[in-house]
């Protein structure tokens, strides 16, 4: 797979026929090794590793309804209140991070009301802090750690 920008992190890949796999630590179970299945899993060992986010504490592909339409998150973080703190959208490295992805995410918030929006293709990442008025929005330099958001 792609070398993306962020740490080098070990994973269990394993093939069965002319797929691979990828075992989701979090969902404990393997999954298809697509690359935006690569980019998420290597953006959660990141939070983990580096950010100090809880494991426990991550949620990935929840399922939600907005507007009648079935739509699932890439990563929601939630505080030690189990309550939603921070949405993550996922991209293959192939996709450019536009306009578009983040009125995908910014859609996504209308169901989580959440502060913190992150957008990444593993090769570069967006994270936004979403003022009082949740209409808009502070691009931040870096992803906060987890003890910074968890308030």
């Amino acid at each position: 797979m792609l070398r993306l920008n962020l740490p080098t992190y070990s994973f269990t890949i394993k093939s069965k026929g002319d797929r691979q796999y990828i075992f989701d630590r979090i969902r404990k179970k393997y999954v298809i090794l697509t690359p935006e299945e690569w980019v998420r899993q290597n953006f959660v060992c990141y939070l983990i590793n580096e950010k100090a986010y809880p494991p426990a504490l991550i949620t990935i592909e929840q399922h939600f309804t907005i507007n009648r339409l079935s739509k699932r998150t890439d990563i929601i973080i939630h505080n030690r209140k189990a309550l939603p703190v921070m949405l993550i959208e996922c991209k293959s490295p192939d996709v450019r991070i536009g306009q578009k992805v983040f009125d995908q995410i910014a859609l996504y918030n209308l169901e989580f009301s959440v502060r913190y929006l992150v957008v990444t293709n593993g090769l570069k990442h967006f994270c936004c802090f979403m003022e009082n008025d949740m209409k808009s929005c502070t691009y931040l330099k870096d992803i906060p750690d987890y003890n910074q958001i968890s308030g």
